[in-house]
């Protein structure tokens, strides 16, 4: 096989990845299955790191993949698999339309930037912190921005659609429920993409050879790939043409040498040098590079987690409530002392050791319930999925997220199982309800409630709620429902480790239709 040809099939390799790891985050009807996601995402190397540290099997060991293509054959992961490595090559490539005669040129590498990153991230690690992976992890940067950008744009133009068509009685179209935009979340990935798009303009691959820890780490591996980039000295004409075309700014035409640690694989030497001076060959100077790639400690650090995302979902159940009049405000507010992780999340330290904050749970709920944090976890957990009660409320017997997580963050769990997970407790603060504040009848929240742990006992002539917590889920639907303002009279407080509740035998006893004799007609 020509050398030359290796660039046109890393082209068509990356794209397949970009736009299936793309699509996941952007699938608003959901027609890709929950089992294609671990397909994708096999080869995503901190999520593959994360996933097995709580379950080792073959769905966790992409990240051993992408070592063993490192051994072998330097950053390939960079240019074929990685979404945000696939991000810059396309900014690169149309920037070159506005500016054809774009040249880049051997620079020094800024190892003292990119290693020293790269040490904070593993001690930070070491340290049982994931905050620096959570917000360098390049899958999970790329995440962010899907979510934050694409996505709301596909639901703007969806509903833009719908609105076109219902004009002309056509409803072929369904609107999606647009949540809103975590102004911290949003600044936070425009800033990172501003970053991504000067660099990428000016300098290439420079992100990836400062920022990115998984390239420095990688980086470090590929100095000792078995095969190797090589200029032969022989047929090289000293053009410089490599040189010009090296978006990693990694080729020294004039001393013929290749900074392996900063090459990214994209091949574009390989189709640029017209004396096939450019080799790719096995590396057998000595017996020392061998022993070096053994003592490559790999089991060194937990590596990565969290990077976030932020709403935006379809309401795909209606949350029906009647049309409260609410005259007077509440004075007492929540003192919540624990956010609420997602179900399969076990609590909060299973969840914020693991999640990187990609956001695909938040991608693929369907009521929006789950959002990013900013505070809610602390700042060491800034950005990781939280449930925002407020804004939704966790479908009883949805558990979408935890089929798609791909870092082991949200762990499978059945529909029935999920039904008795207490993600939290429902607390109702009666000074602020209005059946206490107006002598006006409510009741929302048990009408709304799942498993009846909130029901009505008689209060002054009225109805009053009260929470039998032993039954509560957390599922959030009375703090939705719960028409006061600006506090709840109930909100759910977390569980800092997820509880099992007891079911409800009574509600069970409800459901139970005599058809013969209690049809109702």
């Amino acid at each position: 096989m020509k050398l030359s040809s290796l660039k046109k099939y890393r082209v068509v390799i990356s794209l397949l990845f970009f736009v299936s790891i793309t699509l996941l985050f952007v699938d608003i009807k959901e027609y890709i299955p929950a089992d294609v996601y671990p397909v994708v995402l096999y080869l995503q190397f901190i999520p593959s790191l994360i996933k097995s540290l709580d379950t080792f099997s073959l769905v966790s060991t992409g990240f051993i993949v992408v070592l063993l293509f490192t051994l072998l054959f330097g950053r390939v992961y960079c240019s074929f698999f990685c979404p945000l490595g696939v991000l810059q090559d396309m900014i690169i490539y149309f920037s070159k339309k506005f500016k054809r005669r774009k040249r880049y040129e051997f620079k020094k590498p800024h190892n003292i930037i990119r290693y020293s990153i790269l040490g904070v991230t593993a001690l930070s690690l070491i340290g049982g912190s994931i905050t620096a992976v959570l917000l360098l992890d390049p899958y999970s940067t790329f995440g962010r921005i899907i979510t934050n950008f694409l996505r709301p744009v596909i639901i703007g133009i969806n509903n833009l659609t719908h609105w076109i068509l219902a004009s002309f009685n056509s409803y072929a179209v369904y609107p999606f429920e647009f949540k809103g935009i975590s102004i911290a979340v949003f600044i936070f990935s425009f800033a990172v993409l501003i970053l991504i798009l000067w660099m990428s303009v000016k300098r290439g691959r420079l992100y990836c050879n400062t920022v990115c820890p998984v390239g420095a780490f990688l980086g470090l591996i590929s100095k000792v790939s078995f095969f190797k980039i090589r200029i032969e000295n022989s047929t090289c004409k000293n053009c410089g043409v490599c040189e010009f075309v090296c978006k990693a700014e990694c080729i020294d035409s004039e001393s013929k040498k290749i900074d392996m640690s900063r090459c990214v694989n994209c091949y574009n030497c390989f189709t640029a040098c017209s004396t096939n001076a450019i080799v790719y060959k096995a590396n057998l100077s000595s017996k020392k590079s061998l022993q070096e790639k053994a003592e490559i400690n790999l089991n060194k650090r937990d590596f990565l987690k969290k990077t976030f995302v932020y709403f935006v979902g379809w309401n795909g159940i209606a949350f029906a409530q009647k049309q409260i009049l609410v005259y007077k405000e509440s004075k007492i507010p929540e003192n919540r002392k624990f956010a609420v992780s997602p179900p399969g999340s076990k609590g909060l330290e299973h969840f914020n050791d693991r999640c990187t904050a990609c956001g695909l749970c938040v991608s693929v709920c369907p009521t929006g319930v789950i959002q990013p944090s900013f505070l809610e976890y602390g700042i060491w957990g800034m950005f990781q999925p939280r449930m925002d009660f407020k804004k939704s409320y966790c479908n009883f017997a949805c558990i979408q997220c935890t089929e798609i997580c791909p870092t082991g963050a949200i762990l499978p769990v059945k529909v029935e199982e999920k039904k008795l997970i207490q993600l939290g407790v429902a607390k109702f603060i009666k000074e602020n309800c209005i059946v206490e504040t107006q002598g006006t009848e409510c009741g929302a929240c048990s009408e709304h409630c799942p498993t009846k742990a909130v029901h009505m006992i008689p209060y002054k002539k009225l109805l009053l709620p009260e929470v039998r917590e032993e039954y509560c889920i957390g599922c959030g639907a009375c703090e939705k429902a719960c028409p006061t303002t600006p506090y709840k009279a109930i909100y759910v407080e977390g569980n800092y480790t997820h509880k099992r509740a007891k079911r409800n035998e009574e509600l069970q006893q409800q459901r139970r239709v005599d058809y013969k004799e209690d049809f109702p007609f």
